[in-house]
């Protein structure tokens, strides 16, 4: 395979002891990482929860900063993407499958199962699950993806260097990154990847299960869920063969466009005024709560801790784990873009589109579980979706357009994915080979299909946890490293520059002012 690198050969290796110790000894699997990730959630909750929040507030620093100006790539480069094309894109990549799975599993699961604050069916319980809910998905999430997008679209097409992690770190670590040590960091950030997008697929195949589960009794088993992997598998690959351009694009302006339809559905049938209603009042929470949210450790609460621990920290593993792959692609398909603009439309407006969503699915959940209709909480997570449906006209119809989504979100996920680990394991080609993808492709799968094998829902929330720690320290290194780098441009090219000599002069009016009124 040309302009392979070790890279390939050292992922793929580490990759394949992984499926092969899920698939023969999937207890030992099981116990190694729930033991590994009890003590990750336990001993470094607060370090994910800080550098998360660093996070956030360097991209609310680069929104304001005249550094916003400076484009990912030169000043004269054009976007390659129409903004709405560029939204889906993103937008599908970044938190499909998730916003489908948990839309009404994490809002009912905050109200009435497990409570962040203790109100558990009660009204305040709505707006604490509904709050906590937009923390989980919201501004946190996609300042972890846009930090890392960041960097890699500023060195990759403004400063000319490869679509490797380790090539963003060398105004830190100078000639390593093109040695041993930055091969290392490219290895990390390849499993990370790997593990990230295989645990998504796995949400996905087990989502596809539950829906055929609910409403045609297929038997939720392992033995579904690979059938389910290999067919989506076999599309996919069909897709990623095609390019980006064509395969990927069209993905994920069909994800948006069926998607819209299901939100409409639900929208308007359901209960429209509470949904704005609680729309606005949670905004507003979450707003207000913002700060406390971000630092909230509970070390005097046992049962809050582990409420945190099971939540908060295993979504900030997640966006951390899956931001390699969201980064590069984000990257990828926003050369040309400001700053400014660039976090505008990757924290803002996926965000606020996110909230709607849970606040629409969420509340559905919520009233159908206060009318006695249907339990939704006693559902499992990946038939609560199909719960509420079925209280919907044409309830039918409209879950097997939640199905389809499902399976275009995963085929969207799974193509985005082994498009941007055939980057990362060719030395950053922008057009990795189709038979490194087929490649990824398969590993990805079967990743998926090994973690599910070895402990289901739960296999894949320890394995995220482990995967993001070393990742973490790589994502701060690499913020540093931007930051080190716009400061030194932003002084070349006079940025801030005259800012400061209006300043000056506004002073020295101020100064001369004073000296006359003391004459």
């Amino acid at each position: 395979m040309r302009n392979v690198s070790v890279v390939f050969y050292a992922s793929l290796a580490i990759v394949a002891c992984l499926v092969l110790m899920g698939i023969t000894m999937p207890e030992s699997l099981e116990s190694v990482t729930s033991s590994t990730q009890g003590f990750i959630t336990n001993s470094f909750g607060w370090y994910y929860l800080a550098i998360v929040s660093v996070f956030v507030f360097v991209c609310f620093y680069l929104l304001v900063s005249p550094v916003g100006q400076i484009k990912l790539g030169k000043q004269e480069d054009k976007p390659e993407f129409s903004r709405p094309t560029w939204l889906a894109m993103l937008f599908s990549a970044g938190v499909g499958i998730g916003l489908i799975f948990y839309g009404t599993a994490e809002p009912i699961s905050h109200y009435a199962v497990s409570s962040p604050t203790g109100e558990l069916g009660t009204d305040q319980g709505v707006m604490d699950a509904m709050r906590f809910t937009f923390f989980h998905w919201g501004i946190h999430a996609w300042a972890i993806y846009g930090s890392v997008a960041l960097v890699l679209g500023y060195f990759t097409f403004r400063k000319g260097e490869r679509s490797l992690i380790s090539s963003t770190l060398r105004p830190l670590i100078g000639k390593h990154a093109d040695g041993t040590v930055g091969k290392v960091i490219d290895v990390i950030a390849v499993i990370s990847t790997v593990i990230g997008v295989a645990t998504t697929l796995g949400f996905g195949a087990m989502q596809i299960n539950g829906g055929l589960t609910y409403l045609f009794g297929i038997p939720s088993n392992i033995t579904s869920q690979t059938i389910i992997v290999l067919i989506v598998t076999a599309l996919f690959m069909i897709s990623a063969l095609t390019g980006l351009s064509k395969g990927i694009k069209i993905l994920s302006n069909l994800n948006m466009g069926l998607s819209a339809v299901l939100f409409l559905i639900v929208f308007v049938f359901g209960s429209t005024i509470f949904t704005l209603n609680l729309f606005i009042d949670t905004i507003g929470a979450y707003m207000q709560n913002f700060i406390n949210m971000s630092f909230r450790i509970a070390p005097l609460n046992e049962e809050s801790r582990s409420w945190i621990n099971g939540w908060t920290i295993f979504y900030w593993a997640w966006w951390i784990a899956w931001s390699p792959f969201v980064g590069i692609f984000i990257a990828r398909v926003s050369k040309g873009r400001t700053i400014r603009e660039f976090v505008v439309y990757v924290l803002l407006v996926p965000s606020l589109i996110g909230f709607l969503w849970f606040t629409t699915f969420g509340s559905a959940a919520i009233t159908t579980e206060m009318s006695g209709l249907l339990s939704i909480s006693s559902l499992s997570p990946e038939e609560s979706l199909f719960g509420v449906l079925e209280g919907y006209p044409l309830s039918m119809a409209i879950s097997i357009l939640a199905i389809l989504i499902i399976v275009t979100f995963f085929v969207t996920s799974a193509d985005s994915g082994t498009f941007v680990i055939g980057m990362m394991t060719t030395n950053g080609s922008q057009n990795p080979s189709s038979r490194i993808k087929v490649t990824w492709g398969i590993f990805l799968s079967i990743t998926a299909l090994a973690l599910l094998y070895s402990g289901g829902l739960q296999a894949l929330q320890n394995t995220m946890i482990i995967a993001a720690l070393p990742f973490s320290v790589i994502m701060g290194l690499m913020v540093f490293s931007l930051l080190k780098s716009l400061q030194k441009e932003a002084k070349e090219m006079g940025i801030g520059q005259l800012r400061n000599r209006q300043k000056k002069k506004t002073d020295g009016k101020v100064t001369n002012e004073n000296a006359k009124k003391a004459i």
